[in-house]
């Protein structure tokens, strides 16, 4: 049943510094509390330099800060390189506390860094907090191996502040898949605070393209955002240099981060292979992934979702650095029988990755390894946000009673 709150609003954090995870995970709640939540706002604040390649739902928009990209060895830099970081930087304070004054939110959904890209979120999370908004930290299911989390944390004060400022932690996942918090030393305070939701489900817009999918049977080769996909995308098309009698057809999206060298060097690799098709990027990967007969992947967080969602067949090949977090949950989703995993070496054997591509379509859909699984993330965060709500509605008539 739809509610109706007027004026409620929800701000949104996603500091996308590689990749297209951030920002969908976050257009996937915000879109799923406006269809619940009549009169309710969404505002995302996004740092993807594509953000306004997506469609937005009425009551659903985003404020761009600029770009800061994410290189392969954990680093940053600033997307336009003629700007010093440094500078960037102070430019996205100044616009995410500018909008937060501005908006004056109900909640604040901070995704991932719980004080942002390099602490910028810190001063209006200070600011939110004394004005009584509500502060919620979403995590993946994953977030990292628990060394490399807790070295990161420890160095910034990290959970320390997180007790200071969140009244709710979101983990986008079951309790029986994975604690995003494993391994690190978590105080009660804050284990108090942690609610596991489960994963988003996804589902196909309302209003569905025609012509849009392919026409007959595809395997959907994906990397997400494609920054760092370009080894996956050319393993696959090795497997079929290789083995002559892998004839599915494969429509491979190379995605709008892959650096143009690289983009321009699959393409013409693959241009004599009749069975591939390659796309650079699509907006409604849902519809693609839906129609696919089964879906290879780097494994990130929205992909496996996905892959859930429309319960297809899935052969991972996570991403094993900097970070190990398409890894563990790989290894996790293999070992719950949900989908099939090769490390990036295995699939360098060409013969043997065609060997896998070839028995996919006809392998286990996930609904067959875990009949019980549910994907009630976002039912559960509209029960959450529909309380708070309602118990904003209650203080405030309360208030308006009291003065008449």
């Amino acid at each position: 049943m739809t509610q109706r709150f007027d004026d409620a609003r929800v701000l949104m954090y996603s500091h996308d510094t590689f990749g297209l995870g951030h920002l969908r995970r976050c257009r996937t709640i915000a879109h799923s509390l406006v269809e619940d939540f009549r009169g309710l706002q969404v505002l995302i604040i996004s740092g993807a330099t594509i953000a306004g390649a997506f469609d937005y739902r009425a009551r659903v928009d985003f404020v761009k800060t600029p770009s800061v990209i994410k290189l392969r060895n954990g680093e940053y830099t600033s997307m336009e390189r003629h700007i010093d970081l440094n500078e960037t930087l102070r430019m996205r304070q100044a616009i995410i506390r500018r909008t937060a004054e501005t908006f004056q939110p109900d909640i604040f959904i901070v995704d991932k860094e719980p004080l942002g890209l390099r602490g910028e979120i810190e001063d209006t999370l200070s600011y939110l907090k004394a004005r009584g908004t509500t502060l919620v930290l979403g995590l993946r299911e994953v977030m990292d191996a628990p060394d490399l989390l807790e070295a990161e944390w420890r160095k910034n004060d990290v959970m320390r502040k997180i007790g200071l400022f969140y009244d709710m932690i979101w983990t986008y996942g079951p309790p029986d898949f994975y604690d995003p918090l494993v391994g690190l030393d978590v105080p009660p305070t804050i284990q108090a605070k942690m609610k596991f939701v489960g994963f988003l489900q996804r589902r196909l817009s309302h209003a569905e393209l025609p012509g849009h999918k392919p026409e007959g049977d595809y395997i959907l080769v994906t990397t997400g955002g494609g920054g760092d996909g370009a080894d996956l995308i050319h393993d696959v098309i090795h497997a079929y240099q290789q083995d002559p009698t892998l004839q599915h057809k494969a429509l491979i999206v190379l995605g709008p981060y892959m650096p143009a060298h690289k983009r321009q060097k699959l393409i013409r690799k693959s241009a004599g292979i009749p069975f591939i098709k390659m796309i650079e990027f699509d907006n409604r990967m849902e519809e693609l992934i839906a129609g696919a007969r089964a879906v290879v992947a780097m494994g990130g967080y929205n992909t496996y979702c996905e892959i859930l969602s429309f319960d297809k067949p899935a052969l991972i090949v996570p991403r094993v650095r900097p970070r190990e977090e398409q890894l563990i949950r790989a290894r996790r989703a293999a070992e719950l029988g949900l989908v099939q995993m090769l490390l990036p070496e295995e699939a360098e054997d060409a013969l043997r990755f065609a060997a896998e591509l070839k028995a996919l379509p006809d392998r286990p859909r996930p609904s067959q390894g875990a009949p019980d699984l549910r994907l009630e993330g976002l039912v559960h965060i509209s029960e959450i946000v529909g309380e708070w709500l309602e118990q904003r509605s209650t203080r405030h008539l309360a208030l308006v009673e009291g003065r008449s």
